[in-house]
């Protein structure tokens, strides 16, 4: 994989949503972080999270196609030292098959372990991070994928899978409020907010934070997001109506210095290059539920032609969301 700057900017301009996710996840910190936060308390208590690590996501390459935004963390939980897998999957739409496709996850991550270690296996425990925009509504239980005829569901129950995951759907919570962690507080935030397109209220409420405590990293993850996931954000006006956040100004002329440096004009929807108009179209036809238009066919269309689309997309995305 490559983690260089220049792939993880590639990444966020074609895949925003699921880029700064797995940028801010993939940080042992931050991880260990939503767990503790996320996990029932009792689980949470007994995991030894000194020892969590990210597992190479070739872990479940050999037959499934790794998308974007998995992450697998492994952990010690309890005397034994059991080895507890957690698979974290980003979803930014609603699916009411979710659990037969992390099933498919959990049969790789097994059969690996076991081609690798034997038995005993390790338990498994999938989470799902919704980022909307409708609220998640279906089951997280597998065994509901299955209409079962009444007078045979108990005899036929024994026999299925059985298991359900883990969901944060950020339609359902308010993370300014019930995030302790400042750091889960201001992602999450933004992770809501960028897809209720209202991120100049998301720095509005940033700014009132006392950021001493959050690394430079993070802040200047949160600024190149906001951008490529709102086309109206201008990181140059951005900095100039920041009220006295001395840190977060900073961050912000930092981001904006690379801006020129690029060689981008004022305003960041003027002079765009190509790759930030495909991620831009693919980012509203997600919000759409429209499919995702391949990379490659957009890549090969004129600059017009792309600003031409992404108009269109945003008026429809207008109309359907506000009203307009």
């Amino acid at each position: 994989m490559d983690d260089s700057p220049a792939a993880a900017n590639a990444d966020l301009a074609t895949h925003p949503n699921d880029a700064f996710f797995k940028s801010v996840f993939s940080e042992p910190a931050h991880a260990v972080a939503f767990f503790q936060s996320h996990l029932p308390a009792a689980m949470a208590g007994r995991i030894d999270w000194t020892t969590l690590e990210l597992v190479p996501t070739s872990f479940v390459k050999s037959t499934l196609q790794q998308v974007h935004s998995d992450l697998i963390f492994s952990v010690r939980i309890g005397e034994r030292e059991t080895l507890l897998y957690l698979l974290f999957e980003h979803q930014s739409t609603v699916d009411p098959a979710m659990p037969l496709r992390l099933l498919g996850y959990l049969a790789e991550i097994l059969m690996q372990h076991h081609r690798e270690h034997g038995l005993p296996l390790p338990p498994v425990i999938p989470f799902v991070f919704h980022q909307g925009p409708e609220t998640w509504q279906v089951s997280t239980a597998f065994e509901s994928l299955f209409r079962l005829p009444a007078e045979l569901a108990d005899d036929l129950l024994p026999y299925l899978p059985k298991f359900n995951h883990a969901l944060l759907d950020l339609t359902r919570c308010d993370p300014a409020t019930e995030e302790a962690d400042l750091r889960l507080r201001i992602v999450l935030q933004l992770m809501k907010l960028a897809r209720e397109r209202e991120l100049a209220r998301f720095f509005e409420w940033l700014c009132q934070l006392v950021l001493d405590g959050v690394s430079d990293r993070l802040l200047d993850n949160v600024l190149v997001y906001a951008l490529h996931a709102d086309t109206s954000l201008d990181i140059r006006e951005i900095h100039r109506t920041l009220p006295a956040n001395n840190k977060l100004k900073s961050r912000a002329m930092s981001i904006a210095e690379q801006i020129k440096a690029e060689g981008r004009t004022e305003g960041i929807s003027q002079g765009i290059s190509q790759g930030r108009w495909v991620g831009r179209i693919q980012i509203l036809e997600e919000f759409l539920g429209k499919p995702p238009t391949p990379t490659a066919g957009l890549e090969t269309l004129p600059i017009a032609e792309l600003e031409a689309r992404h108009q269109q997309l945003h008026r429809e995305y207008e109309i359907r969301f506000k009203g307009r």
